[in-house]
């Protein structure tokens, strides 16, 4: 609030016209040597109305004052070494490739379902990076994009950039190496996933296979004509001996009675008739 009438008057005849870019460019520069970090000048050109675009960012970090032993700007990160399978999970995927079912390695590990998924796309994927090394080594093919070292232009370029006196230029190199990871490991899940539908694919054209062997071994365990066979002519048991059936099972009967061994159907042996026949003529004889 005005105290002076005088300083009122010389406010209300200010020109209140929107500022200019020039005007915008300038107070956001003062703003920028004002800042501490990347994260304290946006919130401060937020806070006065300029803009804070990724292009005026870029122009601006680079009057951020900074000291010699400055850490805001984030710092790449060093490559974690390999990790080591622990027993059960070299357990895990030995069980696996011996076609063991997800529910016994699980109760046999410990292991979860997702766990022991998750174990052998990584396996599968470090296993398919060896072979392709392996073939390019043999057939002497150019290196795959991702090798990294001394004489990577990618790489030499990156350390250049991260070891710039400007801040946008360190910046940009952050965000490429931040970029990078992300799209390594979007590809390695990519590749992960594509081993997965091809075994899944594979193993579904075994499984048909299979499938069309059974179905032609239980066709071809049927008989080859449905036609009922022949019922073979029954043999009149009494036409040779003259005896009607009658007799020749009372005969039949006697000779199991006394050790004799017959069938229960056809003709009855010669030596079982006479010896049945005399058996019973004796009898006759002796009444008469």
């Amino acid at each position: 609030m005005f105290t002076d009438m005088r300083e009122a008057l010389d406010a209300e005849s200010l020109d209140l016209a929107p500022s200019g870019a020039d005007q915008q460019a300038a107070a956001a520069r003062t703003v920028a040597r004002c800042a501490i970090s990347t994260e304290d000048l946006v919130l401060l050109l937020d806070a006065v109305g300029l803009p804070g675009d990724d292009t005026t960012l870029t122009t601006l970090l680079p009057l951020l004052p900074r000291s010699e032993g400055d850490t805001d700007m984030p710092q790449p990160q060093p490559t974690p070494a390999p990790k080591t399978l622990t027993t059960f999970e070299a357990m895990a995927l030995s069980m696996y490739y011996a076609d063991a079912s997800t529910a016994d390695i699980t109760a046999a590990t410990g292991l979860s379902e997702n766990e022991v998924t998750t174990l052998v796309n990584a396996q599968e994927a470090k296993t398919e990076a060896m072979l392709d090394t392996d073939e390019q080594t043999r057939t002497g093919s150019t290196p795959p994009p991702e090798t990294t070292g001394a004489d990577d232009p990618v790489e030499q370029l990156l350390a250049w950039a991260e070891a710039h006196p400007a801040a946008g230029i360190r910046a940009k190199a952050v965000r490429i190496r931040s970029d990078l990871a992300d799209l390594t490991a979007r590809r390695a899940a990519d590749t992960a996933q594509r081993k997965a539908e091809e075994r899944v694919a594979r193993l579904k054209a075994e499984l048909e296979r299979a499938q069309e062997q059974l179905r032609a071994v239980k066709a071809g365990s049927r008989p080859a004509s449905t036609a009922p066979a022949a019922e073979p002519t029954p043999i009149r048991a009494g036409l040779s001996s003259g005896r009607t059936p009658q007799e020749l099972a009372a005969i039949r009967t006697w000779a199991r009675a006394n050790g004799h061994v017959v069938a229960d159907k056809g003709m009855v042996p010669k030596a079982v008739l006479a010896a049945y026949d005399a058996a019973h003529q004796a009898p006759a004889r002796k009444a008469g």
